[in-house]
């Protein structure tokens, strides 16, 4: 699944096995959130095993892209997708720990440990 709009922060939607791989990049802020959050929702509807999200190419995220986050995991739950969080960059993961989503999101350093 590629975007279908340039203003999306989704560079690429991968497949190992059942397993959705999402490819994020860029910063995830106002003006971008709301393409990003309706694409999850879209690959919610695909069914699979699991969601991966690859923050790796994340600088920035402000708040509307961790309600995005929330609102993956929320939905997911309710279908019985389990939600990953990969490759948070130190900025990122210091809003995550500011939050307290750390403890709400299962995260990895990389997209191999979470498909382990």
């Amino acid at each position: 699944m590629k975007s279908k709009s340039d203003n999306s922060p989704v560079a690429a939607v991968r497949w190992a096995d059942t397993n959705a791989i999402v490819e994020v990049v860029g910063d995830i802020d106002l003006p971008r959130s709301s393409v990003f959050q309706e694409e999850l929702m879209v690959l919610i509807e695909k069914k699979p095993g699991r969601i991966i999200v690859d923050l790796s190419g994340v600088p920035y995220m402000d708040s509307s892209g961790l309600a995005s986050l929330v609102k993956l995991l929320s939905r997911s739950r309710k279908k019985g997708i389990p939600v990953s969080l990969a490759g948070l960059t130190e900025r990122v993961r210091s809003l995550f720990e500011i939050t307290r989503l750390e403890k709400v999101f299962e995260t990895h350093a990389t997209i191999a440990e979470a498909l382990g």
